[in-house]
């Protein structure tokens, strides 16, 4: 029995039967980190359909996608039975586009989140060339040119919020909900107008609407002109083509696109159904600049590191000072350092991921740094513990405020702490047995 405790006191004892320990402690807390990170995505999920509740009543994104002229005509085919007539669609787009307007942000709560939504006015003004029907092929005696119509995609009607008037050379034409060939676009308005074959149309029309997270344009003249400014001071220019100008401070940004018809992939006319041309639809994204959730989620991925990191330093205070400490307690360390993402978490909701990152790490620091003052009784030991542990979330919220250097900032703190590892680590011979302290008291008693 003597040796039978001998052995198991040289096993407990054995630094490197405490490190493959330690090594498992941590592996099995990746298990509730895992689970911390679907944590994450669930309640992203939900701030995702809460926001989808709320802009569905107000409006969605729009991608604005016209005016398009639209003219019928007739084609005849020669079969047994007879001669059959067809309805084809000629689609003309404008010559000239020029689009101006503003974009105003509304900020909308659904109990703890925030949705973007904004109202739009916007003046629309141009001209279509003379209709040219050779270039297409067709006899204009086949054309039904009292059913012509102009037609502008909206995507979703709900956000209309004011009458759409279109003046068509200097006449108003009425407005009509739907799209009645659907070869462009699937949901907007159309209006009938009046259309010659060798005469220029000038139209301008005003849009107002409501929308959310994004406003897009598709560029369907020869040159399109599009001028929008808004109070909103987070814009992200997205789609086909960034803006020529733009211009963004703390009271909002304005910005221009100048694009031709040689910038885009379709042309100026053609019949019946087309490439897709939302393909070359640009605009903006009001964005809330700071993604809570997803920093919540790069900094769980740094959990391991944490884990690891903070068990070195308790195991070279408990080899220094010859201190006993059980596994358990190294595992309640590991689940406090959890805890952490937990708190960041559910705080960054309420009050932003800054001032969450402060208020939850410095929860963990002092937890983390009293146990260790109660394990060890050294001022030092908890204080090393705190200032390791400072230095950790510091190093870590700097790499989460970054995007572009976040690798190469991120590479080199490990390379400095792989460094400090290795100066600590050649005072250890990895082959000794240790007595602790409290092993000796043990054995005078």
């Amino acid at each position: 029995m003597e040796n039978l405790e001998k052995i198991h006191m040289r096993i407990t004892d054995s630094v490197s039967f405490k490190l493959a320990i330690i090594a498992i402690i941590t592996l099995l807390l990746l298990i509730p980190a895992g689970m911390i990170q679907n944590l994450i995505r669930e309640r992203e999920q939900r701030c995702k359909d809460t926001i989808n509740e709320v802009t569905s009543k107000w409006g969605n994104s729009q991608t604005l996608c016209g005016p398009v002229l639209t003219v019928p005509y007739k084609t005849y085919m020669q079969t047994n039975d007879g001669i059959v007539t067809s309805i084809h669609h000629a689609h003309f787009l404008p010559s000239s586009l020029d689009i101006s307007g503003s974009v105003v942000p509304e900020v909308r709560y659904r109990g703890i989140y925030e949705v973007i939504a904004y109202k739009t006015s916007l003046l629309y003004q141009g001209s279509f060339d003379p209709v040219d029907l050779r270039t297409l092929s067709i006899n204009p005696t086949d054309v039904l040119w009292k059913e012509a119509i102009i037609e502008i995609g909206i995507p979703d009607m709900r956000g209309i919020n004011q009458p759409v008037i279109v003046s068509w050379n200097e006449s108003r034409v009425p407005i009509a909900p739907g799209i009645p060939v659907k070869d462009i676009n699937p949901s907007g308005v159309n209006a009938k107008v009046n259309v010659t074959e060798n005469t220029m149309n000038i139209f301008s029309f005003r849009l107002d609407l409501n929308g959310s997270h994004s406003l897009n344009f598709v560029p369907l003249g020869k040159e399109t002109m599009v001028n929008l400014s808004s109070p909103w001071k987070d814009p992200s220019f997205m789609g086909a083509f960034v803006p020529d100008e733009h211009h963004i401070s703390d009271t909002g940004f304005t910005a221009r696109w100048n694009i031709l018809q040689l910038n885009r992939n379709y042309p100026q006319q053609w019949t019946d159904d087309h490439a897709e041309i939302n393909e070359s639809a640009f605009g903006v994204n009001l964005i809330v600049s700071v993604d809570t959730y997803q920093k919540s989620m790069r900094s769980v991925k740094y959990a391991i590191l944490f884990i690891a990191l903070t068990f070195l330093i308790f195991f070279f205070a408990e080899f220094i000072h010859k201190t006993k400490v059980h596994p358990v307690h190294y595992l309640l360390v590991g689940i406090g350092l959890i805890i952490f993402y937990t708190l960041l978490t559910a705080l960054s909701e309420h009050i932003g991921f800054a001032l969450s990152y402060f208020m939850a790490s410095m929860v963990i620091i002092t937890l983390i740094s009293l146990f260790a003052q109660s394990l060890y009784k050294k001022i030092r030991v908890s204080l090393t513990v705190a200032i390791s542990l400072t230095a950790l979330y510091v190093f870590l919220f700097v790499v989460l405020q970054l995007t572009d250097y976040a690798l190469l900032i991120g590479s080199a703190g490990l390379l400095i702490v792989l460094a400090i590892i290795m100066y600590f680590s050649k005072k250890i011979n990895w082959y000794e047995t240790v007595t602790y302290r409290n092993h000796k008291k043990s054995t005078e008693q």
